[in-house]
């Protein structure tokens, strides 16, 4: 036999307490591990140990509530599963229906953990948050906006139990890495991204048709991206048509300056010579 040295013999014990301090770091990590919040839209499977027809699938409403058969509306959004499970127990066992509820909650589709990118973007959808996400990052995973996209998106969505509500500077955000306008994105948000705005050239233009409003655009500017007037047409006998606040269309002759709004109607009349 072998002469075995204290080393030697203490070898399997460590292994064993090598694997044991592993596990045990890994359960203590996973209570430790911050558990996402129950929230409008995520699906559920609830069951009752020893009660079959207790067992349901269900989808909590906008209001963070769901029906359970005997209790009724129970309240549980924004709870964790663990806490959703004692709230639904301790409304069986105080309604005198079941002495000691034994209750699971099986998690299907988290929809409260996602963020819907809606509008003028490459890929719209719903998209998963798995770790802190910004918009920035969000725009990017969707493909980032269309050319047909506005500068500016809207996140919409729940800040306390209370609606919010934040329109975003989108080029500030890739422009300055610092920027407030690049806020964290919550479970639930929407992220929308409007179509920009647009104005109109017809008449004497060289290109008549619909162009998007670049920020602080002129009329200049503006008859510039129509090619300016044709051979018949001039820069000096220009229409503007725009709608007031009362909706009624006003007939303006406006100065080269002048910045150029929302559906703006820019008609190039034909020179007198």
């Amino acid at each position: 036999m072998p002469n075995l040295n204290r080393h030697d013999m203490m070898r399997p014990f460590i292994g064993v307490l090598t694997l044991f301090i592993a596990l045990f770091s890994i359960s203590v990590s996973a209570q430790n591990a911050p558990e996402q919040p129950l929230g409008p839209g995520d699906t559920l499977r609830i069951q009752v140990f020893q009660n079959p027809d207790l067992k349901i699938e269900t989808q909590i409403s906008e209001n963070g509530t769901i029906t359970y058969p005997l209790i009724g509306l129970v309240e549980i959004g924004g709870l964790s599963v663990a806490a959703a499970e004692e709230r639904i127990a301790t409304a069986l066992r105080e309604g005198g229906f079941i002495v000691r509820p034994q209750v699971n909650i099986t998690l299907g589709i988290l929809r409260s953990n996602q963020v819907s990118v809606l509008g003028q973007v490459a890929r719209a959808g719903r998209f998963p948050l798995e770790t802190v996400t910004r918009v920035g990052d969000m725009l990017a995973i969707a493909g980032g906006a269309t050319g047909g996209g506005d500068d500016f998106a809207i996140v919409t969505g729940l800040r306390g139990g209370r609606p919010f509500r934040k329109s975003i500077d989108i080029p500030a955000i890739y422009l300055d890495e610092k920027s407030e306008e690049n806020i964290i994105l919550a479970g639930g948000d929407t992220l929308y991204v409007p179509r920009a705005p647009v104005y109109y050239i017809y008449g004497e233009a060289q290109r008549p048709g619909v162009y998007r409003i670049e920020r602080g655009m002129t009329v200049m500017q503006a008859l510039a991206a129509g090619g300016g007037p044709n051979m018949r047409g001039s820069e000096w006998f220009l229409r503007l048509h725009r709608k007031s606040v009362d909706g009624a269309v006003e007939k303006i002759s406006p100065d080269m300056t002048d910045a150029v709004q929302p559906n703006d109607i820019i008609y190039v009349r034909q020179s007198l010579f």
